[in-house]
């Protein structure tokens, strides 16, 4: 077996280590350490090629802007407790409830608000489902609609900045975070109108499966109203401006002065102002936080540690070059190289977590898409959308365990006049995944959707660029240096002559 046969059976063991179903991070390791004892044994690089290993883990864990993950993770934990989700749809609920699915749009904006804050779709889609579900279900609106509508407005808080996987994607690819989430406002933004856009339609043409609220279901009316939903929205506006703006990551920015870490300290203390508010804040919500900010993070640093130690090894059997020729092959040029790569992340999104394919398949694919002439902040955004929709398509997309779990428990407890079937939560995933993947579609032939609030570089002709001396002072300036010469001159003569001496 030769070294160029090597490395497309390493790529075929990685991926067959992922379809197992072992933890990823210890099989990236020992796949990393069997083959780079494989290839020593082959003669194909020395043994001292692996002392550089320590080194590389290392250098990635003391990368600064890593510490943004466990500061932005406990900001989302503690408002995911705090009880913001449950006041912001209740109120509304009420306030878009009157008309014909109302219910579904609320529940779209506050999950793009709650995106914005919270940054985890597990507490998004439970605390969602907890409040939505029983009033849909006790109204009327089609059981399909009701769950894909909560389980994509779960979702959609893996592109919304502060997206735990921006930062990742910004850390792989060598770019700014701040730039990574201007770039990802464009298509957040037409995310959240293509939902809009598809309740509204189907609220026109099936105007029976999201029927308007009552009156004796609005329990607020007038300033009352009007006031419990500016008191969710503005603290929150608050937090999203004093993050993301402290980092230049909002729309028409050009200067920051916080780096992201920075920014997620500030954040997670935002955070804990935000539950006292609320009235909120106790132990048992702050220990929860540090426990799934503890664990997600000790998540994040085992994938990297077994990430690394593949990604070397790969690197010594000349897998890089064996992926560029792969890709770089492809017919169609950057669009070609673009559908393959995102059919095959659509797919390994069904077995692995964002976090995986972000610090495993990423890093193969960044250097191609830069010799391609493709822009990173584009392709990082671009894979996020595509990511998305991990959480989403059935069988396996998490979103949908939450909601059947979170809707198992509502029937136990009486809030549900019926059980959700989970044939119904799969089916009515469906439209919701193919508008996502719309989404992909308009990004790829839309780069402008991404690009639009990003600050244009600034371009400079070369050859227009003119210095221009003065004459006076240009002579000034030979006759000084004629000066100095004749002095130095001098110098070295008096040293050299009998007298001198």
């Amino acid at each position: 077996m030769s070294m160029q046969d090597f490395a497309p059976l390493m790529f075929l063991g990685l991926i067959l280590i992922m379809l197992i179903g072992f933890p990823v991070a210890f099989s990236l390791s020992a796949l990393g350490l069997l083959s780079g004892f494989i290839a020593i044994q082959m003669g194909w690089f020395p043994a001292a090629f692996m002392y550089n290993l320590p080194l590389n883990i290392f250098s990635i864990l003391s990368n600064d802007l890593l510490l943004a993950i466990p500061f932005f993770t406990l900001m989302g934990a503690v408002l995911e407790k705090c009880g913001l989700a449950e006041d912001m749809l209740d109120s509304m609920g009420q306030l878009f409830g009157p008309i014909r699915g109302g219910v579904g749009y609320s529940v779209i904006i506050v999950g793009f608000i709650l995106g914005a804050v919270t940054g985890t779709v597990a507490g998004q889609v439970i605390a969602m489902a907890m409040i939505s579900l029983p009033v849909m279900m006790r109204y009327g609106y089609n059981m399909r609609y009701a769950t894909g509508v909560l389980a994509a407005s779960g979702t959609i808080t893996q592109l919304v900045p502060p997206s735990l996987v921006l930062v990742v994607m910004a850390d792989q690819l060598g770019r700014s975070v701040g730039d990574m989430y201007k770039g990802a406002w464009g298509p957040s933004i037409l995310q959240i109108l293509l939902f809009l856009a598809y309740t509204f339609v189907l609220s026109r043409l099936r105007p029976g499966h999201m029927p308007g609220l009552p009156p004796e279901a609005r329990t607020l009316h007038g300033w009352d109203l009007w006031r419990k939903c500016l008191r969710g929205i503005i603290p929150s506006a608050m937090l999203i401006f004093a993050v993301l703006g402290s980092m230049g990551g909002l729309p028409f920015m050009t200067t920051a002065i916080a780096t992201p870490t920075e920014a997620g300290a500030m954040g997670a203390v935002g955070a804990i102002l935000l539950a006292a508010f609320h009235r909120r804040l106790n132990w048992e919500i702050v220990r929860d936080g540090m426990t799934s900010t503890m664990r997600i993070t000790a998540m994040v640093v085992f994938i990297l540690i077994g990430s690394r130690v593949f990604s070397l090894v790969f690197q010594g059997v000349d897998g890089a070059i064996w992926i560029e020729h792969l890709l770089t092959g492809l017919p169609g040029g950057q669009i070609g190289f673009l559908f393959v790569v995102n059919i095959f992340v659509f797919f390994l999104a069904f077995f692995l977590d964002f976090f995986e394919i972000a610090f495993i398949i990423l890093p193969m694919l960044a250097p191609v898409a830069s010799k391609l002439g493709i822009d990173m902040i584009w392709f990082g955004v671009l894979l996020c959308v595509n990511m998305q929709t991990s959480f989403m398509h059935p069988p396996f997309g998490f979103a949908l365990f939450y909601l059947r779990s979170t809707a198992d428990n509502l029937f136990k407890s009486g809030s549900l006049p019926a059980k959700v079937l989970s044939k119904d939560i799969y089916l009515g995933s469906i439209p919701w995944v193919l508008l996502q993947l719309t989404l992909v579609v308009i990004v790829i032939f839309f780069p402008q959707t991404v690009t639009v609030f990003l600050d244009k570089p600034i371009e400079v002709d070369l050859k227009t660029i003119r210095i221009e001396v003065p004459p006076n002072d240009l002579q000034q300036s030979e006759d000084q240096n004629d000066q100095d010469t004749v002095n130095n001159l001098m110098r070295d003569l008096m040293k050299n002559t009998p007298q001198a001496k």
